[in-house]
């Protein structure tokens, strides 16, 4: 997915889906919690530079969740899903 089409619902749904704190994320993405905040807030594509949002996002795919971008043939606009994990 392009991560210039992720919008800051989504980034905030992904977040609360893998039940993580801004803190969390924020760490796990090596971004500052302000920075995510900014991201989150974000009514439509999320500003700031790509590389952080990319890392956001790679961070929140680590926790289990997919982004569905508006595309998806199911729905009617980009989402979020989480992902089922197997159990070992």
């Amino acid at each position: 997915m392009d991560h210039t089409a992720i919008t800051g619902r989504q980034l905030a749904a992904a977040r609360t889906l893998a039940e993580m704190s801004q803190a969390d994320v924020a760490r796990a993405a090596n971004v500052s919690v302000p920075t995510l905040k900014r991201m989150e807030g974000a009514t439509g594509a999320v500003p700031g530079m790509t590389n952080n949002v990319a890392a956001v996002v790679r961070a929140l795919e680590a926790a289990g969740v997919t982004f569905i971008d508006g595309d998806y043939s199911g729905a009617g606009g980009p989402g979020v899903r989480l992902v089922a994990k197997s159990e070992n």
